[in-house]
């Protein structure tokens, strides 16, 4: 903690010393970003206005920090709705914050009135200088440093006396861990006696902060999990939380409600036609598979330094702790588009493989020449149709996407909504924003290379014997994988980008 400068603004925070001795028992690991935190923290407090611009929620001028309107602290969604109710609370209490603007200004609910307190602390966690976020390090200007008395504090800011114009050069020196909702209550014109009490780490590693998160908010309020995805994704990728009882129904839940995104939703491939209730009789991959191959694919926790290749949805994907802060609807949405592409492109398809279902379907069935092209996709003779097909492309999409999200800049895509997988409404808005998003043309380019595979069964008709037991390999639970690996040697067949992608993903997968 560096020496504070005389002309800098202080402000006083008492330490808080909160050490046992048997903490020191704690698996500590620097690699897993679990290091060995202070045995203190300070609260101290500060007008809203001025914690919003350290928080970093102000847009910034610099070209390496991107505006942080949706992509808080680490990587949280953030919900303006939420805000702008606490604002209302904050202006006169409740219930006058519940009211509509007309009652609101009128004169006849005036004895609603009453104070908005926020005596919650805001917790968060200031960057020691140096540290990198984003791509972007700390620099000495932008720092927070601590000098210590006793058992009080000094923190000594980034300027000599704060102006709403003030940005950091490099990075802001806090981030949120919880009270972005809070925070953001207050616009730029808050009023600027308006203090928040702060709970402050000082150089907290990325993996503790998403362990406070999650006693704070989720353990004691028992809260859906699966919005927990949503409201701090890192938690997505906590080992910790998979070894613990009951954690998986994070995964679970997610799985379950992007498999409905999927079945209700009219633009989807898939509408109508997943076996929901698992009926024998009934056509289609039952839900249950679906389920489990999105936990094996883009629901997939980060599995430690020893495989690179996690689940989109659920993982980090780089070193510096970063995860996609993809809402459901955004994740629902991204599942849709790519299926729908993938289908285009097998219907459009006139290699022999192709051309051979159609042929049988329109012979043994009795269908039209449409039913007979949708047989290449739908058919009882099409792999993709089945729970094996369905996990192989689940993986190569997953497992390409993953390994060129960076390149992909899959992270600027934002939407304005964060409802539910299951509100069509939403996966609606997200779907018409996806298509124009860069990275739509690397998923389409994944569905038309995919096409080119021979997707026939074992059991499809007038197979000859070595095309037939190649396709035996696919049935079972061995299935999963050889599909895996097949379809990504199909791929890095290509000479082109996507093609050595593959190639690099089917090393790591190997």
């Amino acid at each position: 903690m560096a020496e504070a400068s005389e002309k800098k603004k202080t402000v006083p925070a008492i330490k808080v010393s909160q050490w046992l001795k048997d903490w020191e028992k704690v698996q500590f690991s620097p690699q897993d970003h679990r290091r060995k935190p202070e045995p203190h923290f300070y609260i101290f407090s500060l007008s809203a206005s001025e914690m919003r611009s350290l928080c970093g929620i102000s847009r910034r001028s610099t070209s390496k920090v991107q505006a942080r309107a949706a992509d808080m602290g680490i990587q949280r969604e953030h919900d303006r709705e939420r805000s702008e109710e606490i604002g209302r609370y904050v202006e006169f209490g409740y219930p006058w914050s519940t009211l509509s603007d007309a009652k609101r200004k009128s004169e006849e609910f005036n004895d609603l009135r009453k104070p908005g307190w926020l005596p919650t602390s805001i917790v968060i966690n200031i960057i020691p200088q140096g540290e990198t976020r984003r791509g972007t390090v700390l620099g000495a200007s932008d720092a927070v440093s601590i000098e210590h008395s006793g058992g009080m504090a000094k923190l000594v800011l980034p300027y000599d006396d704060w102006s709403k114009d003030w940005k950091p050069d490099t990075v802001p020196p806090f981030e949120v861990i919880d009270g972005q909702h809070r925070l953001w209550a207050f616009g730029e014109g808050a009023d600027a006696d308006f203090e928040l009490p702060v709970v402050a780490f000082y150089g907290l590693d990325v993996s503790w902060q998403a362990y406070l998160f999650w006693t704070i908010n989720i353990k004691p309020k028992r809260i859906n999990p699966s919005l927990a995805f949503d409201l701090y994704p890192l938690l997505r990728g906590e080992d910790w939380l998979d070894r613990a009882e009951g954690h998986p129904v994070y995964r679970e839940t997610r799985a379950q409600e992007l498999t409905e995104a999927l079945w209700s939703h009219p633009s989807s491939p898939w509408y109508d036609r997943i076996n929901m209730l698992g009926e024998r009789q009934a056509v289609g991959v039952t839900q249950a598979a679906w389920i489990r191959s999105l936990m094996a694919t883009f629901v997939k926790p980060w599995q430690g330094r020893g495989s690179k290749i996690g689940g989109l949805f659920g993982s980090r994907m780089s070193d510096d702790n970063e995860v996609l802060g993809w809402s459901r609807a955004q994740q629902a949405a991204f599942l849709i588009y790519a299926w729908s592409e993938f289908r285009t492109a097998v219907l459009n398809n006139t290699e022999s493989w192709a051309l051979d279902l159609s042929t049988i379907a329109i012979r043994d069935d009795n269908a039209g020449s449409k039913e007979g092209i949708e047989a290449r996709f739908y058919g009882q003779y099409s792999l993709i149709s089945t729970d094996q097909g369905v996990r192989g492309y689940l993986h190569v999409l997953n497992d390409i996407c993953f390994y060129l999200a960076p390149k992909l800049d899959l992270r600027s895509w934002r939407s304005d909504n964060s409802a539910a997988a299951s509100d069509v409404n939403a996966v609606t808005l997200a779907l018409a924003s996806y298509k124009k998003h860069n990275s739509a043309k690397a998923v389409t380019a994944i569905g038309k290379a995919l096409a080119t595979f021979d997707w026939r069964t074992s059991s499809a008709p007038e197979l000859d014997a070595e095309t037939r037991r190649r396709k035996l390999v696919f049935r079972g639970s061995s299935g999963y994988k050889e599909i895996r690996i097949q379809l990504l040697e199909h791929i890095a067949k290509e000479d082109s980008e996507l093609g050595r992608a593959a190639l690099r993903v089917q090393r790591e997968v190997a």
